[in-house]
Order: structure tokens, then sequence, then C-alpha cells
């Protein structure tokens, strides 16, 4: 019964200072919806990074080879020292890890970089990269092919000049007919070779970990066997600065990785500069998940600071209150009210206060996450329970800022706040 009359002073008194009350809860709305809104977004954008991850392999992992005094900062900055002709991963030590690890592998996908160039076809041109690949490579990154085929066993062995470029390419060069089985001229200064189209893939925005280790853009890759096709024409190196594994469904990636790495760095003992590494994929995904989550939390918290700034309008406001009906607290001590009784008046009209402003945030917040993850393309919405957390810690900030205001209204002479005008 106490707290019913409480809550209804409580609310008598934020309805008769409508305004007032709405000021003093802006910080606190502001605050919330901050919270809310970043915390949302930051849940999309972790689903889209993740997502795109998993559509790229989530059973990868990465094989590189790494100078041996390299650290992080290094090898992320691009300064790290690249491995000579003779310290590359030859054709033999993968067969040979593959054939030791057969029953675990699903793919090995290798890439070669084979420089740019323009493309022709009549008189439409396009710029793009030539990237030459392995059968692999369709499955480590699930390489969705729209029109024609992918390359055959027999395309890798044969010196066929082959390629399969990317639908919005062949959009652009072929506006008005199929691209498959149209013949390309490739220019690369004096040497103009000609290539058939045999399929096109779906271009997507991508991470994929080949790509990186290759260092080749797939928005204008144009693909072609890593074989005989590669070393012919574009006379690329036989051996490979990394390679990409994917393992067959069940195999715990950290762990597999640990053997990738014992198992190659066996043809490195003898190599003073540099070693095998591998990164699975999972692993890679855990980090990133980690690294977004912990800095949406940290600009969260960032945002919730103007908790705080909001709190500080509660209290001046209270303190306002509480000189503007020192008569009613001084008749309300005359009539037999206890001072728990008055704190605890004041105190509820600051939680009331600030829980009605986070409220108000939430909703807030809601739109602001719900548009912004629909701006990614993963449209939503708070999670319910960080919804409560922000409402129950406004009341939270009203309790703690509400309190002393409360308090001087309770320690008020009864005598003196009768006397009051």
């Amino acid at each position: 019964m106490f707290f019913l009359e409480n809550l209804q002073l409580a609310l008598e008194g934020i309805y008769a200072n409508k305004m007032r009350s709405l000021l003093t809860m802006l910080g606190i709305i502001i605050g919330v919806a901050a919270v809310i809104g970043i915390v949302t977004v930051g849940s999309a954008v972790t689903e889209v990074v993740t997502g795109e991850m998993q559509d790229l392999g989530a059973r990868n992992i990465q094989v590189s080879v790494t100078a041996r005094d390299a650290d992080f900062l290094s090898a992320f900055s691009g300064a790290a020292t690249l491995p000579a002709a003779r310290d590359l991963i030859t054709d033999s030590m993968i067969a040979q890890f593959h054939q030791a690890y057969y029953d675990y592998i699903e793919a090995i996908t290798l890439i070669s970089r084979a420089g740019s160039g323009m493309v022709a076809f009549e008189e439409n041109l396009a710029s793009v990269s030539f990237v030459g690949i392995n059968l692999g490579y369709a499955i480590s990154n699930n390489l969705n092919i729209v029109a024609g085929r992918f390359f055959s066993e027999h395309d890798m062995q044969e010196n066929h000049p082959y390629v399969i470029i990317s639908d919005e390419v062949a959009s652009q060069l072929f506006p008005n007919g199929d691209a498959v089985g149209q013949v390309l001229t490739i220019g690369l200064g004096q040497f103009v070779p000609e290539f058939v189209i045999i399929g096109v893939y779906e271009q997507r925005a991508t991470l994929a970990l080949p790509e990186i280790i290759a260092g080749s853009n797939q928005r204008t890759n144009f693909y072609f066997p890593i074989g005989q096709t590669s070393a012919f024409r574009f006379g690329t190196t036989s051996g490979h600065n990394g390679f990409v594994v994917t393992t067959v469904e069940g195999v715990d990636g950290e762990v597999f990785a640990h053997h990738v790495v014992r198992y190659l760095n066996f043809f490195y003992e003898a190599n003073p500069s540099f070693w095998v590494t591998a990164s699975p994929m999972s692993m890679i995904l855990n980090i990133t998940e980690t690294i977004i989550y912990s800095i949406s939390i940290a600009v969260a918290i960032i945002a919730g600071i103007s908790l705080i700034v909001g709190g500080v309008g509660v209290m001046n406001i209270q303190l306002v209150s509480v000189t503007e009906r020192t008569r009613e607290i001084g008749t309300r001590m005359a009539l037999g009210a206890r001072t728990s009784y008055i704190r605890m008046q004041f105190v509820t009209e600051a939680m009331i206060l600030c829980g009605i402003g986070g409220i108000i945030g939430v909703l807030f917040g809601t739109v602001i996450g719900y548009f912004g993850s629909l701006l990614l393309g993963v449209p939503n919405l708070p999670n319910p329970f960080v919804a409560l957390l922000a409402v129950v810690f406004s009341m939270l900030i009203g309790l703690f800022f509400g309190y002393y205001p409360a308090s001087k209204a309770a320690k008020l002479d009864p005598i003196v706040a009768l006397r009051h005008e």
C-alpha cells in the first residue's frame, strides 16, 4: 500500500511537470538509446562477418610460409621478409602431406597470382586480375558457377586456354549475349593470348583466405588452371607461399592445424629463415567475434557515460523539487510521516522518472538499431535481456542520484518546513 501511494505520487508529480520531466529524462533516454542501438548494430556486424566467414569455409585452414623471426605487426603490415623460390612449399611436399592425412582432408586449395591486365571483346574492355587455381578452390571458397562449368581434372592436366570469369564482368563484356564459349583477348604487354570462357561464377565481396594469400582482388578475378597454363602463359614459379586445407566434416580445425605444422615443418628443419604456420578459420572466426563483441561493449560503455550525465540532471531536478515542496514535506511530517517514508517517496519518484526514460530510450534504441542493422542487410532487434538490463540500470541510476535529495528532504525540520514560503 505504501509503495502504491509513492508510485501514485511520483506519477502525479511527473504528469504535473511534463516538460520538466521530459527534459530531465533526456539524458537517460539518449544514453539508453545509444547503448541499445550500438549493441544491436554490433550484433548485426558480428552476424554479417561470421556469416561471410562461415560461407567461405569454417573448415578451412590457412597454411603459410613465414619468416621465423616475424612478429604479428610485421606480418600484418606486410613488412615481413618474403620467401625466396627455394623457401616455397613445393607440389611434392603438398602431395606427401595430402597422402599422409588423406582421410582428414576434403580439399587442398592452391592459387597463384599471375598479374593483371586488360581483357577485350570487340569494343568492350575490362581491367582484371589473373589467378591460377586448382580443383580444390571451388570447395574451399564455395564458388558458385552460374553459367557453364568449373574446371575438370583434364583441364588441369592439359594446356587448354580456358578461363572462368565473374558474372559482373560477363555483363560488362557481353551485355547482349551468353559469355560461355566466347573468346577473350588478354593484353599483357606485347604478349596477347586468347582464352575461351567455360564458366561464369557469382561474384561476391568476401574475405577468402586463398585470396588473402595471393593478394588478389576477387571482384575482378579471371580464374584459369594453375598447372601448365599458369606456368606456360605467365611464367609463375612452381612453388607456393601458402595454400588452404579444407578438412572433412567433424575434424577439429585447431587440433589438425598442429598436425599440419608438425608435418610440413619437417621439410624446413634445415631452413634457418622460414618455417610453416597454420591458422584455422574456426580460430580466426572466434577471434573476430571476440574483437567485434569487445569493441561493441567498449563503445556501449562510452555511450553509457551519458547515463551518468542524465543521473546528475535527475539529482539536480530532485533538489529543486524538494525545495518547491518543502511545505508539503513539513505537513506530512506534522501528520506523523516517518523520515523513511519521505525518503522513499523521493527515491521512488527518481527511480520512476529514470525508469520511464529507460523505457523510452529502449524504444528509440530499438528503432535506431533496427534501421542500422537493416543497412547491413541483417535486420536485427535488441536482445530482450539487454533491453531489460538497460531499464533496470537506468532505475538504479535514479536510485543512486535520487538518494541525496531524498535524504535531504527526510532530514528537514518539520517546524522550519511548515514556515517555508
